[in-house]
């Protein structure tokens, strides 16, 4: 069975998605045969590669609120990832452009990485909030993914893997995907957002009957 995935790694509902999905995988009963494939998608590819404000400043801007409503709004979602084990520091969180490291995750895939180079960017933003646009901050991720350093640098500073990320965002756009998470599995059912975690549950139950 595979399973499809299609994330930005500045969207907290990615990464609570993902943790609930992989929390619905625990007890699976055909979990070994299980193929998880992840997916790029750029929430705003016009942003930018640095921000100086604060999230609740540009989620205040982006959605007409009052800075409060959005740091309230940060926090119910912080509360939503402590549930199931993650730590949010949304208030430092560095809003920026995720093209780099898309290419990065791309390069990762093709080595057999990618899972672990997915987890390590979407920690890297919501715990450590680090700038995951930054060349050098991607380096880093990459060498705790066991990559080598020379090649990531060079493959960063060119435009190697655009097609792959960009064949990944065409795909989404055939299937009718406007936002993420959004998940595809083996190519029957498809779940928007991060669900409750029976929700996911219930749909791989629902693939291996068929």
């Amino acid at each position: 069975m595979k399973v499809e995935i299609w994330s930005d790694f500045v969207c907290p509902f990615c990464y609570l998605g993902k943790t609930k999905f992989e929390k619905a995988l625990e007890s699976f009963s055909d979990k070994e045969n299980v193929e998880i494939v992840y997916k790029s998608f750029e929430l705003d590819p016009n942003a930018s590669k640095s921000y100086k404000g604060t999230m609740s400043e540009l989620i205040s801007k982006k959605y007409g609120i009052t800075i409060e409503e959005a740091q309230a709004n940060n926090k119910r979602i912080t509360n939503q990832a402590k549930e199931v084990g993650l730590v949010y520091n949304l208030e430092k969180a560095i809003p920026v452009n995720t093209f780099y490291s898309h290419r990065l995750f791309q390069y990762a895939k093709q080595l057999g990485k990618d899972n672990e180079v997915v987890r390590l960017l979407f920690e890297a933003y919501f715990t450590d909030s680090k700038n995951i646009s930054d060349i050098n901050t991607l380096v880093e991720i990459s060498k705790a993914a066991g990559l080598e350093e020379e090649t990531v640098r060079e493959i960063l500073n060119s435009e190697k893997y655009t097609d792959a990320v960009r064949q990944d965002e065409k795909e989404a756009q055939i299937i009718g995907v406007t936002g993420v998470p959004f998940f595809v599995i083996d190519g029957k059912y498809s779940i928007s957002g991060a669900q409750p975690i029976e929700i996911f549950k219930k749909a791989l139950e629902k693939a291996l009957d068929k």
